[in-house]
């Protein structure tokens, strides 16, 4: 498998979970130095081939060193995982978002959700196997506030399903998972306080505000990661989960709710 995003957080746990159960991993993020040092906790850790590329998703030459890597050996590549991603700058919004800032925010999101899988899907469908499970949020339904946060994460949910029902004929499957955890995105007295902001505003209700303010550690979302990439999970595609501590749910998918019909010939 290869994780994007995963030299630390969410990303590090998931590696850590496929590890921990024999599996190739590469590892992959931007901070050099922190990518080593997990590539060596793990390879310490597990039996299986660990390897790492330095670098950002969104950029094409790093997802060709991924699936290069992932191939290393004639190895099968399971599949694709991404968990790549920044926080929202603290009080953006659509009122002070520059044009740079979305744009940048959207690569971080977006980007390194698309170059992975342009690489990668025709590789899998090649084999006729594999699995794509991708990382989007709570807030991609636009409660948390936020731009490019919230717009990213909702656009990597669309191009999921879409990816979903594309190569579902060729027996690829690709799933997204909303997680709750407590990283470094989700630490820090300008988080909390943005947290407690939204609840004073009503975008938020109370039970969200406590959970975002006190959620487990990523190690308990990452099985769901390794579930949805494994066999376990056959015939599962297109869905879009979300797991947080010891709460898992489904989103469901969206359907349009008539509220008038007339036809249009008569």
């Amino acid at each position: 498998f290869a994780v994007t995003g995963s030299s630390r957080g969410i990303g590090a746990a998931v590696a850590e979970d496929l590890a921990a159960r024999g599996a190739d991993v590469v590892l992959n993020g931007r901070d050099e130095a922190a990518l080593r040092e997990q590539a060596a906790v793990l390879a310490d850790r597990s039996a299986g081939r660990i390897s790492a590329v330095a670098g950002s998703a969104h950029e094409q030459e790093v997802a060709e060193e991924l699936l290069a890597r992932a191939r290393e050996g004639g190895s099968v590549v399971a599949g694709l995982i991404t968990c790549a991603g920044v926080a929202e700058p603290a009080g953006s919004s659509i009122l002070t978002v520059s044009q740079g800032e979305f744009a940048d925010l959207m690569d971080a999101h977006l980007g390194t959700v698309f170059a992975p899988c342009r690489v990668f899907a025709p590789h899998l469908v090649s084999a006729g196997t594999g699995t794509i499970v991708t990382t989007s949020s709570f807030a991609w339904k636009g409660d948390y506030g936020g731009t490019g946060y919230p717009a990213g994460k909702g656009a990597v949910t669309s191009l999921t399903m879409a990816i979903a029902a594309e190569l579902a004929e060729h027996g690829v499957r690709a799933n997204v998972v909303c997680p709750g955890a407590r990283t470094r995105l989700s630490t820090g007295d300008d988080y909390d306080e943005q947290i407690r902001e939204l609840g004073r505003r009503g975008m938020l209700d109370e039970l969200s505000v406590a959970g975002a303010l006190d959620p487990a550690g990523p190690e308990y979302v990452a099985p769901l990661y390794t579930y949805l990439a494994s066999e376990l999970s056959a015939g599962i595609t297109g869905g879009v989960f979300a797991g947080s501590g010891g709460f898992l749910g489904r989103f469901p998918t969206p359907e349009a709710q008539i509220l008038a019909y007339r036809d249009f010939h008569d």
